[in-house]
Parts: structure tokens; C-alpha cells; sequence
């Protein structure tokens, strides 16, 4: 009988699809307990990862069977960046009326969140190569981890500040920019979505559908100017040095 039901268990946690499920259901979970508690520290995407690493160390998976096995979910990865321009589309007069704006954003606000973590990152002592991974950490991790390698970086260790980056941006995001006095859903958008890439903008969905539009094209522009100007920056740099 024991044979038996410790059969039935691995099998159920070696089976393919064992990891869209625990993923799905940790997720759909943690939805759930965010919208009735509205805890900061619940937030969706921190709480579904502590449960799916619970889940993992419980069962004795190891990453890269987890990761063979929720393979299936990446599939969505890209319709769900193409549905992004619903938003936008949507909020397309309105981005309009505010293009300088938002432009002028963009390239301030871009350049001191890059520098900002790297100079606090090197006031704290850390080593050159951490200083490379941490820079591109206010991006979307494929994008982050190849920057990181172009400029001498760690493509893993940059995976993780950017998710530390989005966790943190988007549990303490919307309350600093409400104690900052910033209401305006475009500006929330644009600062959620450029610093907190697409965990903020997930937050962001949750404010209203303008607020998301602006942080998803906050995000995409984000992306797109640090993949072009961050490894021409280092370049000029060591050639200058």
C-alpha cells in the first residue's frame, strides 16, 4: 500500500506538466490572497515564487527538471508582451498629448535609475563585475542578462537584480509615489514601469488601464534605449579610459 502511494506520488511529481500546474496554482493563489488582505508583502509574484520553491524543496525537484517541465508556460510569454499594445492602443491620443514628456522622462529618469544603483553598489564596496550585472537591473531580464554579458557583467546575477528590482519596485512603489504626492496615473505608469520593468507594470494593470499603458510603454522604451545606449556608453567609456 505505502509501494503504492509512493508511486502515485512520483509519479505526479515527475510528470510534464507538473510544473505548469504548481506554477499556475501557486500564482492563482497568491492572487487571491493579495486581493482580500491587499498586504504589501503578498504581492503576487513574491509570494508565488516562495510557494513554488516550497513546493520544489518539498518534493525534492531540482531546477532544471521544474524548468523542463513548466517549458509549456513560455509559449505565452510572447502574446502576453503583444498584448501590451491593447493598452497602449486604447491610451494612444492620450501618449500623444504627452510624447515630450514622456521622452524627457525616459532619458532622465533612465540614466538615474541606471546610475543610481551602480553608485550605491559601488559606495557599499561591491566588485567591478557586480557593478556591471547591477546596471541594466530596471529592464526586463532577457534583455538585462544580455546587456550584462556585452559589458562584462553575469547574465544570472543580473537575472536576479532585476527580479529583486521588480519585487521591491512594485510592493513599495505605489506607496512612495502616493507619499510623494504623485496621483497621476500616466506618471505612476511611466515610473513603475521604467524602474520596476514588467512586475510594475503588472502592478500598474491593477491602478487603472491608463497606468498601464504607460508603464508597459515606459517598459518597452526602457528596454529598447538600455540595450542600445548602456553597451555604447561602456564602450565610449573604455576607450576614453
Amino acid at each position: 500500500m505505502n509501494l503504492d502511494w509512493y508511486g502515485a506520488w512520483q509519479a505526479v511529481t515527475h510528470h510534464p506538466l507538473f510544473g505548469v500546474g504548481v506554477t499556475l496554482g501557486a500564482y492563482q493563489l497568491s492572487i487571491a490572497a493579495y486581493e482580500k488582505t491587499r498586504w504589501v508583502f503578498l504581492q503576487p509574484v513574491l509570494l508565488s515564487m516562495v510557494i513554488v520553491i516550497s513546493v520544489l524543496l518539498l518534493c525534492g525537484l531540482g531546477f532544471e527538471e521544474y524548468k523542463t517541465s513548466a517549458e509549456a508556460l513560455t509559449l505565452f510569454l510572447g502574446p502576453a508582451t503583444v498584448a501590451l499594445a491593447v493598452p497602449l492602443f486604447l491610451n494612444l491620443r492620450r501618449i500623444r498629448q504627452l510624447f515630450w514628456p514622456i521622452v524627457l522622462t525616459l532619458l532622465v529618469a533612465g540614466t538615474v535609475a541606471t546610475l543610481l544603483g551602480v553608485a550605491f553598489a559601488w559606495w557599499f564596496g561591491a566588485e567591478d563585475f557586480m557593478l556591471l550585472s547591477m546596471a541594466p537591473k530596471s529592464v526586463t531580464s532577457p534583455i538585462a542578462m544580455l546587456v550584462a554579458s556585452q559589458i562584462g557583467g553575469i547574465a544570472a546575477l543580473a537575472a536576479v537584480f532585476v527580479m529583486i528590482t521588480g519585487v521591491v519596485g512594485a510592493i513599495l512603489g505605489p506607496s512612495l509615489l502616493r507619499l510623494c504626492g504623485i496621483r497621476h496615473h500616466a506618471a505612476m505608469g511611466m515610473a513603475l514601469g521604467m524602474t520596476a520593468h514588467a512586475v510594475g507594470t503588472a502592478r500598474a494593470m491593477q491602478e487603472s488601464e491608463e497606468c498601464g499603458a504607460f508603464a508597459a510603454l515606459s517598459m518597452s522604451l526602457m528596454g529598447m534605449v538600455t540595450a542600445v545606449l548602456l553597451p555604447l556608453a561602456f564602450v565610449l567609456l573604455n576607450r576614453g579610459i
